[in-house]
């Protein structure tokens, strides 16, 4: 995993006052990794397009502008001039050595947005607005310097933003960048080397972006075992019978040894799941809450409270009160709400009415002040972007796909996560490796995305 930051100044002010660097320095280091890039994708002799603005942003692209002049075809264009004086010493750079600046936009191969980067704390302006939607209809190749243009320190479009295929983040990971509502505009991202290794650039962090070796599967190693030896998930079985069977199916599909439902009547299940009336007293994880509707068992959820067991919560459940009775008791627990569902469960747990956009503009903050007051739990906040979260620290699952925007899928995952907790995993770590390889197993589906189904995906997980 990898260390992502809520702001860089404080990194960059470290360059200057402990490392003996200068803005000039780490100005050239942003741009020479911008014309890295291009020279790799890009033949000489292809057209540029670098629209700046009036600070330091603007400095990179004419820093660019002045390294690719020569071996590419440059056409600069400042629309708020140039009012830092880094803008203003880079721009007297870049016209000595043959650039003159144009007065409107050009269609080009290759588009860059060097006009705000991050730290946008106010509305684009309508002129800007304008700017960017005649340029977002371009066919050309577009890179975003540090951040595109429009979106604020959290991630949201202010109120447009330039659409990017690729961002080139300066000297580290920025929070932004991973908010849901920055998804369609940020592109690929890559983070660019400021003159110093990144080891020594960045300090501490609470907030990670995880990473394919951050998935630890279940792979048996003991030779001599038998089914006892990989636990027992048991899964609630509600109103909506087939989310807690796909949940079941999941979770045995993941390595656990057994897996059971639990439910009063008789249910049709698949052969290798397990029919119970009782919790089995060699369970070692339970899912409540799949297709739960608004059939509770208090009975059965306070005798679920009394054992000492891994507890993953989901879906019907996040919406009742009976929350507050499991939070206040139980430690071992993995939270798997979508917004919609974070909406009732922060309400409910005292932290006011939230709507689901006002979610989505906020989710890292959010997260941590739900998990600073809940430090043991672990909050899984499902999203375009999936953020997992335990006594404040965030981790980043960014391998999700659309084609998971299917019933049954949050099932899926809760089936997962049970199966790693019923295998000893912390509840931590079942998550992070739950989340991964439910993510990847959609990434592989071969089939038109739209297609993508639960069976699919257990299909999938079978297969990573």
């Amino acid at each position: 995993m990898q260390k992502v930051f809520d702001e860089v100044y404080s990194l960059d002010k470290r360059c200057y006052d402990e490392f003996g660097l200068n803005e000039d320095i780490l100005m050239e280091n942003a741009a020479q990794a911008l014309s890295r890039h291009i020279y790799k994708k890009f033949k000489k002799g292809s057209s540029v397009f670098i629209l700046c603005g009036p600070g330091n942003n603007g400095a990179d692209g004419i820093t660019l502008g002045r390294i690719l002049q020569g071996d590419y075809e440059v056409y600069l264009y400042l629309p708020l001039g140039a009012k830092s004086k880094m803008c203003q010493l880079q721009l007297k750079r870049a016209k000595k050595v043959g650039i003159v600046p144009i007065d409107g936009i050009k269609e080009c191969d290759i588009v860059v947005d060097a006009i705000f980067g991050s730290g946008l704390n106010k509305p684009l302006s309508e002129d800007v607005i304008k700017l960017i939607n005649k340029i977002n209809f371009f066919k050309s190749y577009k890179i975003a310097c540090d951040m595109p243009t429009g979106i604020d320190t959290k991630g949201n479009p202010n109120p447009q933003a330039f659409k990017a295929d690729i961002t080139i983040s300066m000297g580290a990971y920025k929070t932004a960048l991973f908010n849901d509502n920055a998804k369609d505009f940020i592109g690929k991202v890559k983070v660019a080397n400021l003159g110093v290794s990144r080891a020594i650039y960045e300090s501490k962090s609470d907030t990670f972006l995880l990473e394919k070796r951050d998935m630890k599967l279940p792979i048996r190693e003991q030779k001599n075992s038998n089914k006892g030896d990989f636990g027992h998930s048991l899964m609630i079985l509600g109103e909506k019978k087939g989310a807690c069977i796909i949940a079941a199916q999941s979770s045995f599909a993941f390595g656990v040894g057994l897996c059971s439902v639990y439910s009063k009547k008789a249910v049709k299940l698949p052969k290798e799941i397990m029919l119970t009336k009782s919790i089995p007293p060699n369970t070692t994880s339970i899912a409540l809450g799949m297709g739960l509707a608004d059939r509770y068992d208090h009975k059965l959820i306070e005798e679920i409270i009394a054992l000492d067991i891994p507890l993953v919560l989901d879906a019907d459940i996040l919406k009742s009160e009976l929350i507050l009775k499991i939070l206040a008791k139980r430690k071992e627990i993995v939270l798997t709400p979508h917004p919609k569902e974070f909406s009732y469960l922060l309400k409910i747990c005292g932290f006011g009415e939230f709507e689901v956009k006002d979610i989505q503009s906020d989710r890292f903050k959010l997260a941590r002040e739900f998990t600073k007051k809940y430090k043991d739990i672990v909050l899984l906040l499902k999203g375009s972007n999936t953020l997992i979260s335990q006594n404040r620290r965030v981790f980043i699952n960014t391998f999700g796909t659309n084609a998971l925007s299917k019933g049954g899928s949050g099932d899926v995952l809760s089936g997962l996560i049970a199966s790693l907790l019923a295998q000893g995993y912390t509840t931590l770590d079942a998550t992070i490796s739950a989340s991964l390889a439910h993510s990847f197993a959609a990434k592989r589906f071969k089939k038109a995305n739209y297609s993508l189904g639960p069976c699919d995906l257990i299909e999938g997980i079978k297969c990573l």
